[in-house]
């Protein structure tokens, strides 16, 4: 059999809170303010600790890239070399100066080789004959 059921259970009775003041809780504000500097603490902390190992994949790319650029430049500097020293060759160069230029050798007595004298170092002197016979005095 079933129990009786009470009728004043199922219909409940009306409640005022009119009266009921809601102060805040000093301590749930506290609390707020607990888990935020946590929270801040443990981002600075992930920062902090993360921080290194960006700098060194950055520092890692750069290297990357100056060592890239590095061997492009050594490239290029052995492909001006190759170039520079094809151009000052001097079976080349005589080839260019007769064909297109129309110039001719001159005859070996009409050759003068002009030496430009190397400066000599600070104190150095000339050495000279003490006997005054030397090819001036002639």
């Amino acid at each position: 059999m079933k129990a009786p059921i009470d009728e004043g259970l199922l219909l409940g009775r009306s409640i005022d809170n009119s009266r009921v003041v809601r102060e805040v809780d000093p301590r749930s504000s506290r609390d707020l303010w607990g888990v935020l500097l946590l929270v801040l603490a443990l981002a600075a902390g992930l920062g902090f600790y993360a921080w290194p190992h960006f700098e060194a994949r950055r520092a890692g790319r750069a290297t990357g890239q100056l060592q890239r650029e590095r061997e492009r430049l050594i490239e290029e500097n052995r492909k001006l070399r190759l170039e520079k020293a094809s151009l000052e060759e001097l079976r080349r160069v005589e080839l260019i100066a007769v064909k297109q230029l129309g110039l001719e050798l001159p005859p070996p007595e009409r050759v003068v080789v002009i030496e430009r004298p190397t400066a000599l170092p600070e104190g150095a002197r000339l050495a000279s004959r003490r006997d005054g016979a030397g090819p001036a005095a002639n």
